[in-house]
């Protein structure tokens, strides 16, 4: 295995900083994210190891290029975990769709891209044929946005061919999220993100799947849908100003 530079968002409790963990026992090097400076303590111990740490507001547009302009300073990353998610509010779209757009783009390519969707996203919606996406983006809930970031996934996984680009639902565990009565072990929801952000066989470097537990399953239908995931891109590049390259 060799060891590489990881970037994970979202990292300073739950799955986040227990992938983070997981990665950086094996040698790797990480990079970890906390909304603001208050969140820097939960990792103490992980940067007493000497994992860095970059701070910012993914519901915030400025801040979530600011953190991208950051990575691109302090070196080249060879993997993303794209694990930073909320369940409801209204930055709801910005930080579980616009921000992983923001950072996947502004970044400096890296070899690998993990985005964490849920099973949740089999219960999204699409917007209706006449439907104005910003009609549609006002109505959005948590399902909707793991549908969108789940559609994000296989549609960068198209266009990039040199990255290796997966979607992972992590099942529902107990985390501050998913709350203390999650039924799903806690253990196994970051096995899949460990394995497929450092693995060499052959199923950890093939792109564009969705999986669960180290398996690949079928995900909705529609994020699948080259011209679904073309009006999601032109639809974030209008609203960030930022094009995908």
């Amino acid at each position: 295995m060799m060891m590489s530079r990881i970037f994970v968002t979202g990292s300073t409790d739950g799955l986040g900083k227990a992938v983070a963990q997981a990665l950086m026992q094996q040698g790797h090097d990480m990079v970890l994210h906390a909304r603001h400076h208050g969140r820097i303590e939960a990792v103490d111990a992980l940067l007493s190891q000497g994992a860095e740490i970059v701070t910012g507001d993914l519901a915030d547009l400025s801040q979530t290029k600011a953190i991208a302009e950051h990575i691109n300073r302090t070196g080249p990353v060879d993997v993303i975990i794209h694990n930073a998610g909320i369940i409801s509010g209204k930055a709801l779209f910005q930080v579980n769709v616009v921000a992983p757009w923001l950072l996947s783009v502004l970044i400096a390519r890296p070899s690998r891209m993990i985005f964490l969707s849920s099973s949740m996203h089999f219960d999204g919606r699409i917007p209706d044929t006449n439907e104005r996406w910003e009609k549609y983006i006002s109505t959005v809930d948590y399902s909707d946005s793991k549908l969108l970031l789940t559609t994000l996934s296989f549609a960068l996984a198209r266009i990039w061919e040199d990255v290796v680009i997966n979607a992972v639902d992590p099942g529902w565990v107990a985390t501050k999220m998913g709350g203390v009565n999650a039924p799903d072990d806690f253990t196994k929801g970051i096995e899949t993100q460990q394995w497929l952000a450092t693995a060499t066989d052959a199923c950890a470097l093939s792109s564009g799947g969705y999986w669960h537990y180290q398996k690949q399953r079928e995900p909705h239908k529609e994020t699948r849908n080259i011209a679904f995931q073309e009006a999601l891109l032109r639809y974030l590049e209008k609203i960030t100003g930022v094009k995908i390259q």
